[in-house]
């Protein structure tokens, strides 16, 4: 409990000393020091997510405007492509040549993360082969309780 200096009209809040205080005060005081530093380091917390979050955003924007270039630049290699297949066939089957490479690189793509997400799932056999296990055995219990 603060109280006031008498010296300088008031104006500064002394402490009492602590040994002055009776236990349960001291509890009090206690809990209400904890509560207030746990708050403060909630928002301190807070403010680092919130400034990592500020950075990660940047970042992220970086990404897909790298992406965006990307896709601009494999544009003009294909229509590099056609031009120098243009040069030894037909125009029409220059583009349908570099079209169907681009779509069989896709389908290897698609085939390359189709399996890979096939080999992903189940994420923790492990974890699931224990789930089934504490099934069976609560299934154990209740029967046995039943009786």
């Amino acid at each position: 409990m603060a109280t006031h200096d008498p010296t300088n009209g008031g104006a500064r809040a002394v402490e009492p000393d602590p040994r002055d205080k009776g236990l349960g005060e001291l509890v009090k005081d206690l809990a209400s020091q904890t509560s207030t530093l746990v708050r403060q380091e909630i928002k301190l917390a807070q403010a680092e997510v919130t400034e990592k979050g500020k950075v990660a955003g940047k970042g992220a924007g970086m990404l897909a405007g790298a992406a965006v270039v990307a896709l601009l630049g494999l544009g003009a290699l294909t229509a590099f492509l056609i031009i120098v297949l243009d040069s030894f066939l037909p125009l029409w089957l220059a583009a349908l040549i570099v079209t169907l490479l681009w779509l069989a690189l896709a389908a290897v793509l698609g085939l390359a993360g189709k399996n890979a997400i096939q080999k992903a799932t189940p994420p923790a056999p492990q974890t699931v082969e224990t789930v089934k296990e504490d099934i069976q055995w609560a299934k154990t219990q209740t029967g046995s309780a039943a009786r």
